[in-house]
């Protein structure tokens, strides 16, 4: 399975307007400038593409493609590209902007990007979402770039399509240019651990944020909702660390089992069941909204976007909300979450592993020397507990929650690397 950037975002709420309610509250707290604040909110480039494709009926579609770079002044631009019929414009800029805050987080010298196309790869052919891809690249042959903006896979692509778009770029330069993507197959120069990155960050920010609740692994309960990529992986890894998973869904229903889920047995199930926990049979079956309501220790939103919102925010009964998703979290239901007391570890925090990884994956790619297994995770683990610490501490001296002071975070970093820049 390879690895996806996590959850969709569509319009519940906004996603612009989501991401920027909470980018004013954390500049304001800041205090940068006027002129600052102008920069930081406006994206760098944004470009659409009408792609025309050769169905395999012999008929010409035209899809629009989009990419975004919200900022490059940290370094190349880092983001996915998504494949999905919801696909807009307002939702790629959100995307890009997220992008750069995570990557600033994480301290990792990459901006923001994002691309997507609007279709539905489930009603298309291989070869007619290979031409597609084609197509995109080389409509972006002077946007990405190793030392520009490097995409990655998202909803609806894979190492399978950054092979694709290695190949078409390098077609183009005349020469093998593998470090254009991350996300690739092994063979490609795709790097160790990306598969289960954003999981183990996830895991790793939730421990850590334990930790500061004083709460014991072996005597905390956890729920994951979403068991794709991102929240399987969350699962295992929770569970190898002692926490009892009592409650996991997807996309078929929720799965609740007071004295623990074997995790390991589900993801054999839904490994032999077609990708789905449909009919899995070592837990009670429940609704996904039950699920976010159980009275446990840890929340994991691994799903998709705007799943806590102010209808629901007031029943979560969790100590802590751990987001795998980007998004799960609406605007509206922050101050019903705060109010309540609940620890959130945000999207942009807890889910920057697979950034992380993809970092690393480009290092290796420009070196031209692979890293273990072992000293990947090694690393990732300490650059993600690194930016918890910095965010928990940014927390207690601003006296905001851990959404807003991950916004702090970030803020801070970019606005003073375009003053010691002095780019404008």
């Amino acid at each position: 399975m390879g690895y996806i950037e996590p959850a969709p975002i569509k319009d519940k709420e906004n996603p612009l307007e989501s991401m920027m309610s909470r980018f004013d509250a954390a500049a304001k707290l800041v205090g940068i400038s006027d002129e600052m604040y102008d920069i930081l909110k406006v994206p760098a480039r944004q470009v659409i593409v009408g792609l025309p494709v050769t169905m395999d009926n012999g008929a010409i579609k035209v899809f629009e493609g989009y990419r975004v770079i919200h900022s490059n002044i940290l370094g190349p631009a880092k983001g996915g590209i998504r494949l999905d019929p919801a696909v807009h414009l307002d939702e790629v800029r959100a995307l890009a902007a997220w992008m750069t805050w995570k990557c600033a987080v994480v301290d990792i010298p990459y901006g923001g990007a994002k691309g997507g196309i609007a279709c539905n790869p489930r009603e298309m052919s291989a070869g007619e979402i290979e031409r597609l891809i084609r197509q995109y690249t080389v409509a972006m042959l002077d946007v990405i770039g190793p030392d520009r903006d490097i995409p990655a896979p998202d909803m609806g692509t894979g190492p399978r399509e950054m092979a694709w778009i290695v190949d078409e770029y390098s077609k183009a330069k005349g020469m093998t240019v593998n470090n254009v993507v991350t996300g690739k197959p092994l063979v490609l120069g795709g790097s160790l651990g990306r598969t289960e990155a954003t999981g183990r960050g996830v895991t790793v920010a939730a421990l850590a944020a334990m930790d500061k609740l004083r709460m014991n692994p072996y005597r905390a309960t956890a729920a994951v909702q979403g068991f794709g990529n991102v929240g399987s992986f969350a699962a295992e890894l929770l569970h190898e660390r002692g926490v009892t998973v009592v409650a996991v869904s997807d996309i078929s229903g929720g799965y609740y089992n007071k004295k623990g889920i074997d995790i390991t047995a589900a993801v054999n199930y839904r490994n032999g069941n077609k990708g789905t926990l449909e009919g899995f049979d070592g837990a009670e079956k429940i609704s996904n909204e039950e699920l976010l309501s159980l009275a446990v220790d840890v929340l994991v939103p691994a799903a998709k976007e705007d799943v806590i919102t102010d209808d629901n925010a007031g029943s979560i009964q969790a100590k802590m909300i751990v987001e795998g998703a980007n998004g799960p979290t609406s605007a509206s239901a922050d101050e019903i979450i705060n109010s309540k007391g609940i620890l959130v570890v945000p999207d942009i925090l807890a889910n920057a592993g697979g950034v992380t990884v993809s970092y690393f994956e480009w290092v290796q790619n420009r070196i031209g020397y692979k890293w273990t297994l072992d000293r990947i995770n090694r690393r990732a683990d300490r650059v993600m507990k690194d930016a918890f610490d910095r965010v928990f501490e940014t927390s207690q001296r601003y006296q905001v929650p851990m959404r807003l002071a991950a916004y702090i975070v970030a803020i801070d970093k970019v606005a003073s690397t375009y003053k010691f820049r002095g780019g404008y």
